[in-house]
């Protein structure tokens, strides 16, 4: 019996009761781990014929050799199992968050003028120790950030042994270093410096700028006025800071913010974690991408608070959440407190999930080497359009012509959200003569696809797209579909209707059509790939009626008909160049008498366009 066949029919034999299958290679390694409502439904569908499963699922089941399941009293225990079964293998084909990043520490060395920095690990090297932290990205950041308020040296020189031997440095001059190697800082005011510092550090800044507040005034009145002016610039520094804080501050006192963007290969899970009102942390997982969102969600919580302890009582989220009251009894029991799981409608929670998804989409496409705009604007289409994945390939289609003459259409194409001009194409519209642009609409499409069939392998016509738009509404994409169902074309096909104004409105589909003005990165593109193809198609319908028109013209010569118009145009390249040519040069085309030519000279002596 055939491997497939026989996984099948021990499938068939499981109840229809919740549970976890657990699929095994050939070795017997555990490389998959799932949880099922319903585990015979779940199961059976990973081994029928043609399903529609993606690559990574497809891989998955190519290695299967065999599978063992666990029944459980409901989806939850499932749910839990499932946790417990994957943190413990760690299967191949199981979304998995690798977390590489361990505590932090702040170090401030002991000599007469101590540095501060963040290290990853404590040495026995005499310094002075704060810590451990969990996120090495917040105290990365505090660490920085107050040793450009105290303005703090972070060159190499030792004090006081270095005093006065070398020029200050360019960050002395620009007001970011004190200045201790001129050996004007005592040792007491820079030890004063440190100890403001670390109350920065440690969360005290209302009382740090307290404090330093009174102190410049006390430099004030003993007329220490460049002492006073450090405190001054410190201070403003401080403010600063925490008026950039207010932009990400949470509403909630603690809450941790989600979003997904996904790419071609991969897609990218960010989360925002709020602590105390403010941004604690921020972290970003690249992992391999798959259609099916809403599960990808799912596992991507579960990994990600495997990981952790700490899970707050809010949990956001931009789009609705596959099982999310499975997960919300999971994380409550999990955490020993009631959490929710969160969709926010207005305010500025759905600022704060804009934010996470823009940091998603900036840190994916810098792994795919795109900008965050067009990778943004791919993942939100993909989700307004329900495409398993976002589209890299995009063709558009545009019919154009004067009153049903000269027909003609343009497609462009977008790869990876930009123009791929390399790829745009023109086509004259041959199968009737008249305006119907249905019609046109479906000559160009079964042309094009006949190309996709016959053409040789490095025609660009044998790139498959991922998603079609044509300019008009759902008349345009009615009269498409059966040409590509009949050519067996399986690609997701949508119009771009415009408004009273020729703005783009919404996408077309073939029962009615979907707004699209809310959604700001996906509108910019859709309106940029309409307004591209709409100036490919008529550049072309202008250019093709002009040489019409021309042509028309000289047909009234006796004795010139449409092919010795197009054969003068073809020759000598326009109107204005066959009015200045000689009545010999036009002579000496073939089937041209002296006569002939001598008749086109004085029929086109009269001023162009009389």
């Amino acid at each position: 019996m055939q491997r497939i066949e026989r996984l099948l029919k021990k499938a068939n034999a499981l109840p229809l009761q919740s549970g976890v299958y657990i699929m095994k290679d050939k070795s017997k390694k555990v490389i998959y781990v799932g949880k099922a409502k319903k585990l015979k439904n779940r199961v059976t569908s990973y081994f029928r014929k043609n399903s529609s499963h993606n690559t990574k699922t497809v891989m998955m089941v190519s290695n299967v050799e065999d599978f063992d399941y666990i029944l459980t009293d409901s989806e939850f225990e499932a749910l839990v199992l499932e946790c417990s079964l994957i943190k413990q293998y760690q299967p191949k084909y199981n979304i998995l968050l690798k977390d590489d990043k361990g505590y932090s520490y702040i170090r401030v060395t002991r000599e007469a003028y101590p540095r501060i920095s963040e290290v990853k690990q404590k040495a026995d090297d005499g310094a002075k120790y704060m810590g451990p932290f969990t996120s090495s990205w917040a105290i990365s950041a505090s660490v920085r950030e107050a040793n450009s308020i105290f303005m703090l040296p972070d060159c190499n020189k030792s004090f006081p042994r270095d005093f006065g031997k070398t020029r200050p440095c360019l960050n002395y001059h620009i007001g970011k270093c004190m200045g201790v190697c001129t050996g004007k800082i005592s040792q007491e005011e820079y030890a004063e410096t440190i100890e403001q510092a670390l109350a920065f550090l440690q969360g005290n800044s209302k009382q740090v700028l307290k404090l330093m507040q009174q102190k410049m005034l006390d430099y004030s009145e003993k007329m220490q006025f460049e002492k006073a002016a450090r405190l001054r610039d410190r201070i403003a520094a401080i403010e600063r800071l925490n008026d950039r804080q207010k932009v990400v501050a949470g509403t909630y006192r603690s809450e941790d913010v989600f979003a997904l963007v996904r790419g071609n290969k991969k897609m990218c899970l960010s989360v925002l974690r709020f602590r105390d009102n403010r941004l604690q942390e921020s972290e970003n997982f690249i992992v391999d991408n798959t259609p099916d969102t809403g599960e990808a969600v799912r596992e991507l919580l579960l990994r990600f608070y495997a990981m952790r302890d700490d899970i707050p009582p809010r949990i956001l989220f931009e789009d609705e959440i596959e099982d999310a009251a499975l997960l919300e009894a999971y994380f409550t029991s999990q955490a020993g407190k009631n959490v929710k799981l969160i969709v926010p409608k207005k305010g500025e929670q759905v600022k704060l999930c804009e934010l996470c998804r823009q940091n998603a989409a900036q840190h994916l496409a810098l792994y795919e080497g795109m900008s965050m705009r067009q990778t943004a604007a791919l993942d939100e289409l993909a989700r307004l359009l329900g495409l398993s994945a976002p589209p890299s390939w995009i063709e558009s289609y545009d019919i154009s012509h004067t009153g049903g003459q000269d027909n003609v259409a343009g497609m462009v194409v977008f790869k990876d959200g930009k123009p791929y001009k390399k790829a745009y194409k023109r086509f004259t519209i041959k199968g009737f003569s008249g305006q119907d642009d249905y019609a046109s609409m479906a000559e160009v499409l079964g042309r094009r696809f006949r190309h996709y069939y016959e053409d040789e392998a490095d025609s660009s016509f044998k790139q498959l797209p991922d998603l079609i738009l044509l300019d008009g509404g759902k008349g345009q994409v009615s009269a498409v579909q059966p040409v590509l169902a009949q050519m067996g074309i399986d690609v997701p096909l949508f119009g771009m209707v415009k408004d009273s104004k020729h703005k783009t409105r919404a996408i077309a589909t073939s029962g009615g059509e979907i707004q699209i003005n809310s959604v700001r990165t996906a509108f910019a593109l859709v309106t940029q790939i309409q307004d591209e193809v709409h100036r490919f198609a008529i550049t072309y319908h202008r250019k093709k009626h002009k040489k019409s028109t021309i042509s028309t013209g000289l047909t009234a010569i006796e004795g010139v008909g449409q092919a010795r118009a197009k054969q003068l145009l073809r020759h000598f390249g326009s109107l204005r160049k066959i009015r200045e040519a000689t009545t010999e040069e036009i002579a000496l085309l073939k089937g041209f008498s002296p006569e002939l030519a001598q008749r086109i000279k004085e029929a086109l002596q009269a001023p162009e366009g009389k």
